[in-house]
Order: structure tokens, then C-alpha cells, then sequence
């Protein structure tokens, strides 16, 4: 039982460490976009940057050759390690534990969203839904 709670105590201080060494950490962060194509790797601190800032700097980096253009940070979601983020997380709380692997660059992918497509209802689903008849016949 000692063990268990000696773990638990060694955990916590290698926990605190680890935030400790968090707020000076840079980290390095690419971002996919949907073709494929990667912007970045941008060095950032972990624990100063927000995911505001970085959907930012996405908007301000973007190839001006695609097709799908943001035209502001509200138009791109970020999603890293299957989730997506918030705009007032940091990248420290938004990096999944890997536990003690080696640090290398954040993938994050990024999706365009149009404001004006969250904004407009959708045509067909304003219509009333048409009701079919139909009629069986046996001969």
C-alpha cells in the first residue's frame, strides 16, 4: 500500500515538472490542410500561444493558389488528436500525453468552414417534405 501511494506522490511531482518546463516550451506545430498540403513547421511557447493565434497565423499563412480561402480565423477549425479545439486553450493543454517520447512537431489538421455556409438554412430542408402515393395493382 506504501508503494501505491509512493507511486502516486512520484507521479504528481513528475506531473508538476512537466507543466514547470511547459511554460517555457516551444514546440513546433505544421498544419495539414484538406489537399494534403502542410503549412509550416511555426515555432511557438506551449503555453503562451492560444489556438486563437494559431488559427491566426494559419489565415495570414495561407497558399493564396487553393481553392477554399478562409477569409477569417472564425472560418478554420483545428483538430489535433481527434478532437477539436477550443479557441481559449493554450497548445500546452491542447497536446495529448505521450508520456516521456520525444518531442517533435504537433500535426494539426485544418478545416474551412465558411461563415456564410454556417449562416444560410438549407434550401430543402425549409420545403415541406413531398409525400409520394403510390398504388399497387394485381393482375
Amino acid at each position: 500500500m506504501a508503494e501505491k501511494e509512493g507511486a502516486k506522490v512520484e507521479g504528481e511531482e513528475r506531473e508538476r515538472e512537466r507543466e514547470r518546463e511547459g511554460e517555457a516550451e516551444e514546440v513546433e506545430v505544421k498544419f495539414r490542410l484538406f489537399d494534403g498540403s502542410d503549412i509550416g513547421p511555426v515555432r511557438c511557447n506551449a503555453a503562451a500561444t492560444t489556438v486563437a493565434a494559431l488559427k491566426d497565423r494559419v489565415v495570414a499563412d495561407w497558399p493564396k493558389d487553393k481553392s477554399i480561402i478562409p477569409k477569417s480565423a472564425n472560418d478554420v477549425k483545428l483538430i489535433s488528436g481527434g478532437k477539436i479545439l477550443e479557441n481559449d486553450k493554450n497548445v500546452s493543454q491542447c497536446r495529448a500525453p505521450f508520456g516521456d517520447l520525444p518531442s517533435s512537431a504537433i500535426t494539426m489538421h485544418v478545416v474551412v468552414q465558411p461563415s456564410s455556409a454556417k449562416s444560410k438554412p438549407d434550401k430543402k430542408a425549409n420545403k415541406l417534405p413531398k409525400t409520394t402515393r403510390c398504388s399497387c395493382s394485381i393482375l
